[in-house]
């Protein structure tokens, strides 16, 4: 699997006023970003990474960030989360191997469920 780069003008960046404690600052700024990305416009995958990423992560991704005061800040976190989306999504599923419980388990098992047989076993009224 190759790295893959996305063109910034595939990503479209707006920038909010952030809700929460601040003051002046909080209701005057735009520090919050929210960027989406559209996958099934994007040219930066080739065909099978492109439908495994709309399988998973949807046609569009959308990443808000508010969390510091900086837009600077907000902004870098906010393309980071998107790479580490994008790049938990197209990592191919490892394979299930099928295994069996081992002896041991399967003794454990049983036994358990004996128990637990006879404990409701010895809740019955008696047999006259």
């Amino acid at each position: 699997m190759g790295r893959f780069t996305i063109p910034d003008r595939e990503i479209d960046e707006s920038f909010t006023t952030s809700g929460g404690p601040g003051g002046q600052h909080a209701n005057r700024s735009s520090t919050a970003v929210e960027l989406r990305f559209d996958i099934t416009a994007s040219e930066a995958f080739p065909e099978p990474e492109r439908t495994r990423l709309v399988e998973r992560l949807g046609e569009v991704v959308t990443v808000t960030v508010s969390e510091s005061r900086s837009q600077w800040r907000n902004r870098a976190l906010a393309r980071q989360r998107l790479a580490e989306r994008i790049a938990s999504a197209i990592r191919p599923a490892k394979t299930r191997r099928p295994t069996r419980p081992s002896g041991a388990a399967r003794r454990r098992r049983l036994e358990s469920k004996r128990r637990q047989g006879e404990k409701k076993r010895l809740r019955r009224k008696p047999d006259w």
